[in-house]
């Protein structure tokens, strides 16, 4: 009987973590990301770091996609030499096309931000569609970057997630502390 109620109570505790960790793909989600800007040359050689939040709504899933700031991207923090800066300060937020976030196929490909006679985040290459590279910047031509460094993306996890997980987490070490005074 105590094995029965045991495996039922971890099969719950299993059932609820899972079913926290996963999103469906037709449901929308506010995703929230960090990234750190290792700037490795030039004259402001440190660690910079930034967030930036966006709702996945417009996404298909399919093929490369874009969210900037009128169809998705919610907010981007970034301190830089002191100073916070903020989707606003990108230049062409007026326009609502920028900052950008990609993806390709569903997955987070990078972001492009750009702020004049300071910095841009992604590619000079491939500026519309995001990428991992750091430059500074004269005015807001992309002819003028030097690039100094590269930036890495980290996924901030759900607090249901991590809820789901402590919840699994604290049962089986009930489950077991249990089958030890037995």
């Amino acid at each position: 009987m105590k094995l029965t109620n045991n495996f039922g109570i971890a099969t719950v505790a299993i059932a609820l973590s899972l079913a926290t960790v996963e999103v469906k793909p037709t449901q929308a989600a506010v995703f929230n990301y960090n990234f750190t800007a290792n700037v490795t040359s030039g004259p402001n050689i440190s660690q910079y770091f930034g967030s930036f939040r966006y709702d996945d709504t417009n996404l298909t899933g399919v093929g490369t996609e874009n969210l900037n700031v009128s169809n998705g991207l919610q907010s981007v923090v970034f301190d830089y030499l002191g100073t916070r800066y903020t989707e606003t300060d990108d230049f062409d937020f007026p326009a609502g096309i920028a900052p950008v976030v990609s993806f390709n196929n569903g997955n987070f490909v990078g972001l492009s931000y750009l702020v004049e006679d300071q910095f841009f985040i992604g590619d000079v290459n491939t500026p519309s569609t995001t990428g991992n590279r750091f430059y500074s910047i004269v005015s807001a031509d992309l002819l003028s970057t030097t690039e100094q460094g590269a930036v890495t993306y980290t996924r901030v996890p759900e607090p249901l997630a991590l809820f789901g997980t402590a919840i699994a987490t604290a049962t089986g070490f009930l489950v077991n502390r249990k089958k030890k005074h037995l």
